[in-house]
C-alpha cells in the first residue's frame, strides 16, 4: 500500500508541476498584453496631445494670415481710390482741353481764312463794323487792339512777295492737315519747313506751337516743351504765349516732374491771369 500511495503521490506531483509549467507562460502573456495596452494607450494621449497642440497653431497661424490679409486689402483699396481720384481730375482736364483745343483750331482757321483773304484782296480795309482800338467800349473801357495776326495792315505785297506769302500759308496749311489727319511726324516736317523758309513771319509762332502739340502727341515731351519754349523766347507777345506755357506745364507733369509743372503754372497765372490758358491752369493746381 506504501508503495502504491507513493506512486500515487508522485503522479500527483507530477500533474501539478506540469500544470505549473503551463500556467506560468499563460499568466506571462497576460502580463505582456496588459503592458503592451498600457503603452499604445499612453502613446496614444502623447499623441492626441501633440495633435492638440498641432491644431492650436494652426488656428493662430490662420488667424495672423486672416488678420494681415485684411490689412493688405484694405490699403489695396485705399490705393485704388487715390488712383481712380486721379485719374477723374486727369479726365476733367483732358476733356477740358479737348474743348479748348477745338475752340482753338476754329479761332486758327478763321484767322488763316481772314489772312488769306486779306492777301488776295491786296490789304482790304477793316470792315464798317470792325472796333477801332482806343475807342470807348459799351462799358466806357477802351477796345483792346486785335492781335497782330489780325491787325496787321502792311502794304499790299506784290510780285515774288505775294507767291512767296501764298505758297508759306499753302504749306502751313498742308502742314495743319496733316496734324488733323494724325500723321505727327509729316506735320512735325511740314511746319519745320515753314518755320525754316521764314523764321520770323507771321506763321513761325503758329508753327512751333503746332510742332509742339505733334511732339507732345507722339509722346515727345522733352522735345514738346523745347519746342513751345522758343515760342515764348522768340514770340513773347504773340497770343500763343499762354497756351504754350500750358503745354509745357502738361509736357512737366508727364515727366513726373511735379514741381516744375506748378511753378510754369503759377508762372502763367501771373503772366497772363486774363488768358483762357490761366484758368485751365487755375483749376489744375486746384485738382493737384
Amino acid at each position: 500500500m506504501s508503495e502504491r500511495k507513493s506512486m500515487q503521490f508522485g503522479r500527483a506531483v507530477l500533474v501539478a508541476l506540469v500544470a505549473a509549467a503551463i500556467t506560468l507562460p499563460a499568466r506571462a502573456a497576460l502580463f505582456d498584453d496588459e503592458e503592451a495596452r498600457r503603452r499604445v494607450a499612453d502613446t496614444n494621449v502623447r499623441l492626441t496631445n501633440v495633435q492638440n497642440q498641432l491644431e492650436a497653431r494652426l488656428t493662430a497661424i490662420e488667424g495672423q494670415l486672416k488678420n494681415q490679409g485684411l490689412v493688405d486689402l484694405f490699403n489695396q483699396v485705399e490705393q485704388m481710390k487715390a488712383d481712380f481720384a486721379r485719374l477723374r481730375g486727369q479726365i476733367e482736364v483732358l476733356l477740358h482741353e479737348q474743348e479748348q483745343q477745338q475752340k482753338r483750331q476754329r479761332d486758327l482757321y478763321i484767322d488763316l481764312d481772314s489772312r488769306m483773304r486779306r492777301v488776295e484782296s491786296g490789304g482790304a480795309p477793316p470792315a464798317s463794323g470792325a472796333v477801332n482800338p482806343g475807342a470807348p467800349t459799351a462799358s466806357g473801357a477802351p477796345a483792346a487792339a486785335p492781335p497782330p495776326a489780325v491787325a496787321s495792315a502792311a502794304p499790299p505785297a506784290s510780285g515774288a512777295a505775294a507767291q512767296d506769302s501764298s505758297g508759306e500759308q499753302r504749306a502751313y496749311d498742308a502742314a495743319l492737315d496733316q496734324f488733323k489727319a494724325g500723321n505727327y511726324t509729316g506735320a512735325i516736317a511740314g511746319f519745320n519747313a515753314v518755320v525754316k523758309a521764314n523764321p520770323k513771319g507771321l506763321l513761325a509762332p503758329s508753327a512751333y506751337y503746332w510742332i509742339g502739340n505733334a511732339q507732345f502727341a507722339q509722346r515727345d515731351y522733352r522735345n514738346a516743351i523745347a519746342t513751345q519754349r522758343q515760342l515764348v523766347s522768340q514770340f513773347p507777345a504773340n497770343p500763343k504765349v499762354p497756351d504754350a506755357l500750358l503745354n509745357i506745364a502738361t509736357s512737366q507733369f508727364e515727366l513726373n516732374d511735379a514741381a516744375a509743372s506748378r511753378r510754369t503754372l503759377e508762372d502763367l497765372i501771373a503772366k497772363y491771369p486774363q488768358s483762357d490758358a490761366a484758368i485751365k491752369a487755375k483749376q489744375r493746381l486746384a485738382i493737384r
